[in-house]
């Protein structure tokens, strides 16, 4: 998608300490970096390339919970995004190398592009993501990667929504990181690991440059250490 302007950092940052403090969460210090400067340009992924990665997740999820790793790696093959698929997922996805439960967290990190491409409703960060049976590849009916773009049209939201979103679950990570080590209560069911995910989804979809911004980085360089 086009370039923008990116939303004024300041105010974005505010109104979303305002939401931590709605759920009753701890602010990060006032030293905590912003995601972009003011003038930086935001965009989002091309749309094909954020559905290719979707779908790449929804194999992995399948592989997790019993598709057998011939039928992964034959859908990938004749729907073409065997480039879309990383080294470690390859290597899950073929001979189920690597944790097991850390793939399945995808779960959320694939809620997050979903939510970005327009296809389900929300992304609360105190609730489960939306049913993704229905926005998924129906691969038991054997539905080729170009017949689910077709049929699911992608409206993905507005570049600076995104943007700010990801300012929010940036924030959030750190506040749910510290809720658990302190041994307090999270305003939900989700932990740490699931705003982690989401974050990690929405880092990768959104593309800012800048003075300061580095050229976008593939799935597995996005740093989720700060």
């Amino acid at each position: 998608m086009a370039e923008v302007l990116a939303p004024d950092p300041v105010a974005t940052r505010l109104a979303n300490l305002a939401e931590l403090q709605r759920l009753g969460l701890p602010l990060p210090p006032e030293t905590f970096p912003f995601v972009w400067e003011p003038g930086d340009l935001v965009s989002l992924r091309p749309t094909r390339e954020i559905e290719a990665r979707a779908a790449v997740l929804a194999v992995i999820l399948e592989r997790c919970f019993g598709m057998p790793p011939e039928i992964a790696l034959a859908w990938l093959d004749e729907n073409r995004l065997n480039d879309e698929v990383t080294d470690f997922e390859f290597d899950f996805i073929k001979g189920g190398v690597g944790d097991h439960h850390a793939f399945a967290l995808h779960l959320d990190a694939l809620a997050a592009l979903t939510w970005v491409l327009g296809l389900s409703r929300r992304l609360d960060p105190t609730n489960p993501p939306d049913p993704h049976g229905p926005l998924l590849p129906d691969f038991a009916a054997g539905e080729s990667f170009a017949h689910w773009r077709a049929r699911m049209l992608p409206a993905p939201r507005e570049t600076e929504l995104v943007a700010a979103v990801l300012d929010l679950y940036y924030c959030l990570d750190w506040a749910f990181l510290a809720v658990e080590a302190a041994g307090g209560d999270r305003p939900g069911v989700l932990g740490s690991a699931a705003i982690g995910q989401r974050r990690w989804g929405l880092e990768w979809a959104v593309v800012f440059s800048g003075p300061y911004q580095d050229p976008p980085g593939g799935w597995e360089e996005i740093d989720l250490s700060t």
